[in-house]
């Protein structure tokens, strides 16, 4: 490749809109540009980083035994009707009608599509099966940012498996998590694997690979001693025990111990009642009244504890969540914001986090403006429907596994996998003969990677303030020859007899033949981050050397015109460290 005849459009300057470092750096470096919000085009350079990614990911895919395919990126909605997400996908996939009024979709994500393939699976002979593509995704981001972190079309590989059993499903999960973990070691992201939270996608369980970067959306709380690490949508804690009062008895009700009524006026807040009554947190019960399904439903937490929304989507398995609006909120329990309480409540369901679970002497609204509740017992005051974990775990609490404090890291996320269970083969009736000859209907898995997002992630991880530091498997080049002045006949054979042999040894080759001043050239060749430098000046030739660069460190070495070749084989190959 000759850098004169190649686009790549750098920039000295930061773009305005740029917050990320991956952002900014893409596009000064001339990979990508942005034609409008969440849609980029990858330039030349840019392709090159995809296409080596993706190499990589097709290399350990086809070792697992995975067969690759290309699905359309356009389906029809019915089948994504009869899986049942076609509603649960909301505002974030785009819709469409062709010219004879079908309804259409742009793909999210393939489960459906690769579900239909397999209705021409006919026996358990045939499983597993791994099958897997790199295909256009489609998401109507309300808020695209960060360049390529938060797109709203982007390419992913999409990998699923077809087993007989779950012992079959577990071993391919298993399979494709030891997969990732190779992908991520060799594209140079230093991946964690999470626990997770598996949304709309469905099945049992979910592992989350995430990328630390300041630049990242997502928490992720991770414990330094034993590796329990989960995104916030799914981490739990330990909790210290709390030593509660039995509940004391009401002024009416002598007879029946039951709670006992405070007036509160102007408390409207959790901490209003700390502060005003010396109620502590954690001794109150917070009440969200949240629409579920189209429902008022009372979400309970302790007043200390912010309600994890994901962990409550998870708990009802409904598609459509919200915070009642203060007029609802009026209608359900006669009471506002800042007063209200389950005590009594049977007309509405009541989902409690665990963290009540036996907590007697508690305090809690009325149902009554001004009005709150003491020595209120959970389980002999409150009829709860459901009990399950809604409570974000908060920085600095105890590991639910040993014990020792959890530590919050900010992340990108690299790679997703589930256990899909039977949600599409059953709704799409998938069906294989058993070996009885009795019908089964398959499980599945789902394997996810997205590829913009890794270039991003990488960019975030291999940069300095000069610009990117590619590593060598995924770098646009591997090494560029620079020829410092064009105007040097003696110097331009050298440069181009060394561009020529590099190419001859196998190394991805580039010679920057531009007529520009020198320090334009090495800067540009700092500022795309490819991994080696060759530079090849009169000064240096008059001492028969040229300089080699290594771009991570900096490292400049000097070594004979004869050496240049061999010298690069060894940085490229990591034998000179």
């Amino acid at each position: 490749m000759r850098w004169s005849q190649l686009h790549i459009p750098t920039l000295r300057a930061d773009p305005a809109d740029a917050d990320a470092a991956s952002h900014r750096l893409l596009v000064r470096g001339g990979f990508v540009r942005q034609l409008m919000a969440g849609h980029y085009s990858l330039l030349p350079l840019g392709v090159r980083v995809r296409t080596k990614i993706m190499n990589v990911i097709r290399e350990e895919m086809d070792a697992i035994g995975g067969q690759e395919f290309l699905l359309p990126a356009m389906q029809p909605a019915l089948i994504w009707e009869k899986s049942g997400r076609l509603a649960a996908m909301g505002d974030i996939m785009f819709r469409l009608k062709d010219r004879k009024g079908a309804d259409l979709v742009l793909g999210v994500t393939h489960e459906e599509i690769f579900t239909t393939l397999a209705l021409e699976l006919a026996s358990y002979r045939e499983l597993p099966q791994f099958w897997y593509q790199f295909q256009l995704k489609f998401r109507d981001e309300p808020r695209p940012k960060s360049g390529l972190l938060r797109v709203r079309e982007f390419t992913m590989k999409d990998s699923y498996s077809f087993d007989i059993d779950e012992a079959g499903l577990d071993a391919s999960f298993e399979t494709h998590r030891a997969a990732y973990e190779r992908i991520f070691a060799r594209l140079g992201i230093p991946a964690i694997a999470v626990e997770a939270s598996s949304g709309n996608m469905g099945g049992s369980d979910s592992i989350e690979f995430m990328c630390p970067s300041d630049a990242g959306e997502d928490l992720v709380a991770r414990c330094p001693d034993c590796g329990y690490a989960a995104n916030l949508e799914k981490a739990t804690s330990a909790l210290p025990p709390i030593a509660d009062k039995l509940g004391k008895p009401g002024p009416l009700q002598l007879a029946t111990p039951g709670p006992l009524q405070l007036a509160t006026p102007g408390v409207g807040t959790i901490d209003d009642l700390v502060n005003k009554h010396g109620i502590a947190a954690d001794r109150q019960i917070k009440t969200l009244v949240q629409v579920i399904g189209g429902q008022p439903a009372l979400v309970l937490l302790r007043g200390d504890h912010p309600l994890a929304d994901q962990k409550l989507i998870d708990a009802t398995g409904a598609v459509d969540i919200r915070s009642a609006q203060p007029d609802e909120i009026v209608a359900a329990l006669g009471a506002s914001p800042g007063s209200l309480g389950a005590v009594g409540v049977t007309h509405l369901p009541v989902i409690a986090d665990l963290a009540l679970q036996a907590r007697t002497d508690m305090t809690t609204g009325a149902n009554i403006d001004g009005v709150h509740l003491t020595g209120v017992d959970v389980a002999r005051d409150i009829t709860v429907g459901q009990w399950a974990d809604l409570r974000e775990v908060r920085d600095g609490e105890p590991c639910p596994r040993c014990g020792t404090t959890l530590e919050f890291v900010r992340t990108i996320e690299v790679g997703h996998i589930f256990k899909l269970g039977r949600k599409y083969t059953t709704a799409l009736g998938v069906t294989v003969l058993g070996p009885d000859g009795t019908a089964i209907v398959p499980i599945m898995g789902s394997y996810g990677l997205g590829i913009d997002r890794a270039i991003a992630a990488i960019a975030e991880v291999h940069h300095d303030d000069a610009g990117l530091t590619w590593p060598v498997q995924v770098a646009p080049a591997e090494v560029t020859v620079v020829l410092v002045s064009t105007k040097d006949e003696a110097a331009r054979a050298v440069a181009e007899d060394i561009y020529r042999e590099l190419l001859a040894d196998g190394a991805d080759a580039l010679i920057d033949d531009r007529d520009e001043r020198p320090g334009v050239k090495f800067r540009d060749a700092e500022l795309t981050g490819i991994p080696c430098r060759v530079s090849v000046g009169s000064r240096d030739l008059a001492d028969g050397v040229v300089e080699i660069t290594r771009r991570a460190t900096g490292e400049k070495t000097r070594v004979p015109t004869a050496d240049a070749v061999a010298r690069v084989r060894e940085i490229l190959a990591g034998k000179d460290a």
